[in-house]
């Protein structure tokens, strides 16, 4: 489609755009290509202009380098557990070994408690489903069910104040006066319902990438050994602009606008397809060379424009930190025998089942 149909229209009032170039224009032309698309409050990431920007503000004061150095023992120590419990030369699921580090993490950081764990996985494998389902009823009652758990942890965080940025949301001011728990709300079901997916899918990728490329694993186990974090990181992003799990974003167009020659009439949908952008030869002229320093600049994994995720360096620390104590940990790690690696179902990106061995 990025050759042959770049602008593509679906026949029933949406388009997509496939072209790196298309893209980038796209995203930072919030003007013409509005984000907000939902009739539910999404914050930040469902507004735009300067209304985006407050709140967008908002969520960056967690998100520091400061913020996220101080939250990377924490990783370490997470991610080292999770990865000493896992079978040596025995199958075991790459996903499901980042979708229990995520949960942790995310739960160190938000101050949320260990006995959750267990809840926020089952819910990530229900809203996984759902998301596949294209149940939009479906959809709306998983949602309601992570709604209600966060409800209960801001409850429980007004009653008892702990450490972490759920108690630290609750004393947050907006022109003068407390977010409301809508906001809150909206802003941890955006922080959690995509970060907590957004990390397993993502070690999938990165884990099927480094046993497909055993000379890459190797020069990374290296790096990993001399505690270079920041060669692991950009790493990292390369290997997930190669096979890019967050496959797509939504726009709705305020005005008439033409692309590529063909005009996209005001009120339709527009569909970023970010996956199609990051393997565009354009951009990339051999989008499947693995070259984290080259690419880097036009590397769209994390979006780009006022809306580029937030959470971009927060998510890489992670994602470098079990990356790290998983090749510290190893001296190989090879695709299992016998077992074949199983793609997420669209619109779900990234591998649903990597099986792999460690030794």
């Amino acid at each position: 489609m990025r050759e042959a149909c770049p602008v593509a229209h679906d026949g029933a009032g949406t388009w997509t755009l496939f072209r790196h170039a298309d893209v980038v224009a796209a995203a930072h032309d919030p003007a013409t290509f509005s984000s907000q698309v939902s009739h539910h409050l999404t914050l930040p990431n469902g507004l735009d202009g300067a209304e985006h920007a407050t709140y967008r503000a908002i969520v960056e004061r967690y998100m520091t380098p400061q913020r996220v150095e101080a939250l990377a023992p924490a990783c370490h120590a997470i991610a080292a557990e999770v990865i000493a419990s896992t079978p040596r030369h025995e199958t075991f699921r790459a996903v499901a070994l980042g979708t229990r580090y995520a949960v942790r993490a995310q739960s160190a950081w938000l101050g949320w408690p260990p006995q959750l764990e267990d809840t926020l996985i089952q819910w990530m494998a229900d809203n996984h489903a759902a998301t596949r389902s294209g149940d939009h009823e479906l959809t709306a009652q998983v949602a309601e069910r992570f709604d209600t758990i966060i409800r209960a942890l801001l409850s429980h965080a007004r009653h008892t104040p702990g450490p972490g940025v759920t108690t630290e949301l609750l004393a947050e001011r907006l022109a003068g006066r407390p977010l409301h728990e809508e906001e809150i709300v909206s802003i941890l079901r955006n922080w959690t319902a995509g970060d907590l997916g957004s990390i397993a899918v993502s070690f999938g990728v990165v884990v099927h990438f480094l046993a497909s490329h055993p000379t890459v694993q190797g020069d990374l186990r290296a790096a990993a050994r001399a505690g270079d974090r920041g060669a692991i990181a950009t790493a990292v992003e390369e290997m997930l602009r190669i096979d890019d799990p967050f496959v797509a974003n939504r726009r709705v167009i305020t005005r008439d606008v033409e692309v590529r020659g063909r005009t996209i009439p005001a009120s339709d949908r527009v569909v970023l397809n970010w996956t199609a952008a990051n393997r565009d030869p354009r951009a990339f002229s051999d989008p499947e060379a693995f070259r984290p320093q080259v690419n880097a600049a036009h590397n769209l994994v994390f979006g780009t424009g006022p809306h580029a995720c937030p959470g971009r360096a927060l998510s890489l620390m992670e994602l470098a930190v079990i990356t790290i104590e998983l090749l510290i940990a190893t001296t190989r790690i090879d695709h299992a025998p016998g077992h074949s690696p199983v793609r997420e179902t669209p619109p779900v990106g990234g591998w649903s089942f990597v099986p792999v061995l460690l030794s």
